[in-house]
């Protein structure tokens, strides 16, 4: 343990805090866009940790803030009469897990486990004249706090987006230490809530690393084709502490362009960058340009695709041209050792299985997922539907979780704006219809649109079930569709109700003139269990599911996409029946050791062949 480390009375007293409280402080963060493209030192690697469920590292047995809790200077065990504080812990000697990952899945005793968890590493730092220096996490479930060098630089809340600690001031010359606090306890007033269908995975779940950048630097941008001038890029650069007047330099260099612009008194520079043959960005030709930017001392490159999306009557069009969505949804969660998804092994398994598949389109359910998958996505030319966890119940009527479910909105788009594959921002997954629910997600839906309006704006929805003469209507209706580009609808025809011929006998009323995407639909099956069609759990059970499905969702005169549940099975704690599930939840086309069931080769037929939906 480092000599120095210790918490301070105030940082303690901040942790105190109700978590409605600290949602109010601005946490000194903030998101590098890019920073992936940036050098950089990687913290990953070993780390040190404490479990600590009572929270002995913030408070005493009284449940009283304790100035002392983790970071006393005792390199061993210690007790006085006059020291009241818990003492007995040592980092240097305590248990080391791999990050980033979560810890459920790295110890058998945590698999279960949500709560306070410590985190701690020593890394040598040689200081850089003319510089700043972040530490830059991908992502931390859920609630954090970072010191360094004992001092206090930042806290975040959200367990799936990015952030940055400024940590210039906080380092020194030679040996220094990290601490992070992550707590992954589920409250009611989080985003999620108290109840998911996904593992609630704690920890250090993406990358860690420090950034050195300019004084004056770039650190957001918008590069976007223009929807009415396909010769023509605008956007905007942001140079954070840089003078107005300062001079701002985008270029393509492939296609010989450059312009130069002067960034306004709110830092910002607006560009327009006229180009000539541009190749479009598409899941058929997925070009990516290399583009530079310059300001005064930083230069920044990214790789970008460039395309247009909007909705013409129920049409979405790519480009100007009508599409529709062969896609499947995929959970961040790793192939055949599962934990979260946070290596590039773990994307191209997962994306390369929805190429297999046939498809050009992904669901990311149903949170951001780490950047290497928007990036390889970008890659492959999969289209990208990316979603916030505004997930089931939240607490609709609470301001305070209306500012963290914004918040992040604004991290998720700041990312990941740049990114060709992202076409739909998904404000929310299947939410109650109720007036404080609907004002809610349509204040989410302006946000995004205020945030980003170069792309579509959808949520999956519930649908009504009305008994027929003949069979039963699903009737999409609720009042969120009016505040959205494309209606996303999440039926389970053959699993939750009636039979898979239920599909024959259903017609669908969708009281929307827009797009509709078939955003759930699917049934459980046991990789390698066999029986008749009739036989629920396994596989050709679930591929008849589909196989009426089809036939269904091809009567859908609107219908512009698909993306079945789900992808590839994943750890569930609802999810509980012995030897079927298994803390699993297995609507995967493929399991989660990587065997695809029958269900798999009926939708890749489909989607091949082309068997399912028309564009026109």
């Amino acid at each position: 343990m480092h000599p120095s480390l210790r918490i301070t009375l105030a940082a303690a007293a901040l942790l105190a805090l109700p978590l409605a409280a600290r949602a109010a402080e601005t946490a000194n963060t903030t998101l590098l866009v890019d920073i992936d493209h940036r050098p950089a030192t990687s913290l990953n690697g070993d780390w040190h940790t404490i479990v600590d469920p009572y929270g002995d590292g913030l408070f005493n047995f009284h449940h009283e803030v304790n100035p002392r809790g983790y970071f006393n200077n005792a390199q061993q065990p210690t007790s006085t009469a006059d020291d009241q504080g818990p003492v007995e812990y040592n980092f240097a000697t305590s248990p080391t897990l791999k990050v980033p990952g979560d810890w459920n899945t790295q110890r058998p005793d945590l698999f279960y486990y949500e709560g306070l968890f410590w985190y701690q590493k020593d890394f040598k730092y040689s200081p850089k004249p003319n510089t700043r220096t972040f530490l830059h996490f991908g992502a931390v479930n859920y609630q954090s706090y970072v010191w360094v060098n004992a001092q206090k630089v930042c806290q975040h809340e959200g367990g799936f987006t990015a952030f940055d600690c400024d940590v210039t001031s906080a380092l020194k010359s030679g040996d220094n230490v990290v601490v992070v606090a992550a707590d992954n306890t589920r409250k009611a007033d989080n985003v999620p809530t108290l109840q998911t269908d996904w593992w609630n995975y704690g920890g250090i779940t993406r990358d860690v690393s420090l950034v050195d950048v300019p004084q004056q630097f770039i650190d957001d941008y918008d590069l976007h084709l223009s929807r009415t001038d396909h010769s023509l890029i605008e956007g905007y650069v942001h140079v954070e502490g840089a003078p107005a007047g300062t001079t701002v330099t985008v270029s393509l260099p492939e296609l010989h362009a450059t312009t130069h612009a002067t960034l306004g008194a709110d830092s910002r520079a607006v560009i327009t960058l006229p180009v000539k043959s541009l190749s479009l960005w598409s899941p058929e030709n997925p070009k990516l340009y290399r583009v530079s930017l310059a300001s005064g001392p930083d230069t920044l490159e990214d790789d970008m695709g460039f395309r247009t999306v909007e909705v013409r009557g129920t049409q979405i069009l790519l480009n100007g041209q009508p599409v529709f969505l062969r896609g499947v949804c995929v959970h961040a969660e790793a192939p055949y050792r599962t934990g979260r998804a946070v290596t590039q092994q773990d994307v191209d398994t997962l994306l390369g299985w929805v190429k297999e598949l046939g498809g050009n389109f992904a669901r990311l359910a149903h949170y951001p997922h780490d950047q290497r998958m928007t990036r390889t996505a970008d890659r492959l030319g999969i289209m990208i539907w990316s979603e916030i966890p505004d997930y089931w119940a939240l607490q609709f009527d609470n301001p305070a979780v209306l500012v963290k479910s914004k918040q992040q909105l604004a991290e998720m788009i700041r990312r990941d704006r740049n990114k060709a594959s992202i076409i739909l921002w998904s404000v929310a997954n299947e939410t109650p219809n109720t007036q404080p629910r609907t004002k809610f997600l349509t204040t989410m839906a302006d946000e995004a649109r205020k945030l980003d309006p170069t792309r579509l704006v959808t949520a999956a929805l519930l649908v009504r079930t009305e008994k027929s003469a003949t069979g039963s209507n699903k009737i999409v209706d609720d009042p969120l569709g009016a505040a959205l580009d494309v209606i996303g609808a999440n039926e389970y025809i053959g699993w939750y109700e009636q039979k898979p011929s239920g599909a024959d006998t259903t017609n669908w009323d969708i009281r929307y003139q827009k797009p509709l995407i078939m955003s759930e639909f699917g049934g459980e099956a046991i990789a390698g269990r066999h029986g008749t069609p009739d036989q629920r759990w396994t596989e050709e059970y679930q591929a008849e599911i589909f196989k009426h499905q089809i036939l269904m969702l091809n009567k859908i005169p609107q219908l512009r996409g698909t993306t079945p549940w789900v992808l590839m099975d994943f750890r569930s704690p609802r999810r509980v029946l012995p030897g079927l599930q298994d803390n699993f939840n297995r609507k995967g086309l493929i399991s989660d050791q990587g065997q695809k069931k029958q269900a798999f080769t009926i939708l890749q037929n489909a989607y091949k062949n082309k068997t399912v939906g028309k564009p026109e």
